[in-house]
């Protein structure tokens, strides 16, 4: 005697900077095939289980244009003014600190270095997130499951409020360098700590600009793009295409280039294959999440 299924749904929300999921799980017992009656010239069939094939169907739908997790709170503005504070603290005591000593190369070197330095930190950050993990990993599974959904809705990003988008980054940045603020009066130090942790925190918006249309961009944004002080959208517009491993920076895009000829993350990957066993998800075919849906065709 089989059992039937039985059918169940949940409708789930996504946590912030995620797109919403509806999730239809199909739940279903397993059967016992009934044991058959025995005949003396046959040998009895012990009973087998049957095991139902996986019937759990995602169905994924993209946030509408005043989804409440695009929009900005009074807390993630109160991060994003704490961020900037602790960034322009650095600054200015470089700045000050170089008047004093007549010393302006060091400093000014010192926060070229921190610009370059941002762009392959980000790159870095963004293979990580964008290859390992999911959204029930400890401290990064929001931020993995929210790149997820990028990849798929990646127009959503133009979407969302700036504080909305800056907030985590920001957050990160204040309790890393308020040590600084407080603790560092060495121009060269500050102007680098200054000048890497701003490009960090709003690398978010660098990437949201990437993702822009050209002539709703402001004209200075679109001018440090064609000079490549920003990440310019064709360049990022490689990233979100197949088999989307490559262009992953999205400060300045600088070392994209480099990284990608030289096969920075393919060694990185085969590394951590071979001393873990683990493998990233751009060695497999891109599944549903990840191919991309236009702004039309979700809507």
């Amino acid at each position: 005697m089989s059992i039937l299924p039985q059918h169940k749904y949940y409708l789930t929300r996504s946590p912030t900077h995620a797109p919403r999921h509806r999730k239809r799980v199909i739940c279903s017992a397993t059967t016992l095939t009934p044991k058959p009656k025995f005949r003396p010239n046959q040998p009895a069939t012990e009973p087998q289980l049957v095991n139902p094939p996986n019937l759990v169907t995602p169905v994924s739908i993209p946030p509408v244009l005043n989804d409440p997790s695009l929009q900005s709170t009074w807390s993630h503005r109160s991060w994003v003014a704490t961020g900037c504070v602790t960034v322009l603290v650095p600054l200015a005591k470089a700045m000050v600190g170089a008047a004093h000593s007549h010393i302006w190369l060091e400093p000014m070197l010192a926060g070229y270095i921190g610009f370059i330095l941002a762009d392959l930190g980000s790159g870095i950050y963004h293979w990580g997130i964008d290859n390992y993990g999911d959204g029930s990993t400890p401290v990064f599974g929001n931020q993995i499951e929210a790149f997820q959904g990028h990849h798929k809705w990646p127009w959503t990003i133009t979407r969302r409020q700036f504080a909305n988008n800056l907030h985590a980054l920001a957050r990160a940045v204040a309790f890393v360098v308020l040590p600084v603020d407080l603790a560092c009066n060495d121009p060269v130090m500050n102007a680098f700590a200054g000048v890497c942790s701003g490009c960090i925190m709003f690398s978010q918006q660098f990437h949201a600009w990437a993702h822009g249309t050209k002539s709703k961009l402001p004209p200075l944004v679109v001018a440090l793009q064609e000079a490549g002080l920003l990440v310019s959208r064709s360049q990022h517009a490689a990233h979100h295409r197949e088999p989307y491993n490559s262009n992953y920076c999205i400060v300045s895009g600088v070392w994209n280039e480099f990284l990608d000829k030289n096969k920075f993350f393919e060694a990185l990957e085969m590394a951590l294959f071979f001393k873990l066993g683990v493998r990233p998800r751009s060695w497999s075919e891109p599944s549903n999440d990840w191919i991309e849906e236009t702004e039309s065709t979700s809507q």
